[in-house]
């Protein structure tokens, strides 16, 4: 077997200064700002004692990461897709990757949940600009999952073996939906690979009720997850989170599949 055509002479480059390959970052950053992203940021997220400027403008450079997620960036060195062609002419405050970086490996665990903080008030400002959770429906369903991702590399901080026999980050997620909306994202928690599904799952599914209360969401509340999440533990600390004035109760799962907390 032989190749049938001559290698290529041409070569096709997008470098025209007047490109722009991701215009539909145009209304995700409007939308963004709408809902006080940035502001959010700047009040909550404090580094304070990082290293080389890297607790500063912390607002821009969470708008940049965002903005390169957003257009399909996966790595610290992908958000450079900020900077190519006509995008700097649509958007200011763009930073470089290397600078997203160190800002990102100044964070420690206090500064997560800052940040998380940070994420919850936009996330209710989101829903209450976009009607992304209708706040009529009677019930609404609350879902908790883990899942590992697999990661390369030793040095990955907090990569390590778990469940999946594969090297990696162990991540839980919290989603919101009714019967008329699709899930919407209200709570994550990155842990380490070696994590069991539970770890953690306390206090995150009490903070993402309380986001899905500050919604302004009044219906019965049904929380979802498999049996690695059922314990005492978890149905008492989320019993008493939910303030509502219907009897919760607690459903015990009866196989392996699900379980629920009625609130």
């Amino acid at each position: 077997m032989k190749v049938s055509h001559r290698p290529a002479e041409l070569f096709a480059v997008l470098d025209d200064a007047d490109l722009i390959a991701h215009a539909g970052l145009i209304p995700t950053i409007r939308l963004a700002e709408r809902c006080g992203l940035a502001a959010l940021v700047a009040a909550k997220v404090k580094l304070t004692g990082a290293k080389n400027g890297a607790g500063t403008a912390a607002e821009a450079k969470v708008m940049s990461i965002v903005g390169g997620m957003a257009a399909g960036a996966d790595s610290i060195d992908d958000l450079d897709m900020l900077r190519h062609g006509g995008l700097a002419r649509l958007f200011g405050g763009v930073r470089a990757p290397s600078t997203l970086g160190t800002f990102l490996r100044a964070f420690t665990w206090g500064h997560v949940r800052q940040l998380e903080s940070a994420a919850r008030a936009f996330t209710c400002n989101l829903a209450a600009h976009t009607g992304l959770v209708p706040t009529g429906d009677e019930v609404v369903f609350v879902d908790i999952d883990s899942k590992v991702k697999q990661v390369y590399g030793p040095a990955k901080q907090g990569a390590s073996f778990g469940c999946t026999k594969q090297r990696g980050l162990h991540f839980q997620i919290v989603t919101v939906k009714t019967g008329t909306c699709a899930p919407v994202i209200v709570a994550t928690r990155l842990r380490k690979g070696s994590a069991n599904s539970g770890k953690g799952a306390a206090s995150l599914l009490r903070e993402a009720l309380a986001t899905v209360r500050a919604m302004g969401i009044t219906a019965q509340i049904i929380v979802r997850a498999d049996s690695a999440y059922f314990s005492h533990k978890l149905g008492w600390r989320v019993a008493r989170a939910v303030v509502t004035a219907r009897k919760s109760v607690w459903v015990p799962p009866a196989s392996d599949v699900d379980m629920t907390l009625a609130c």
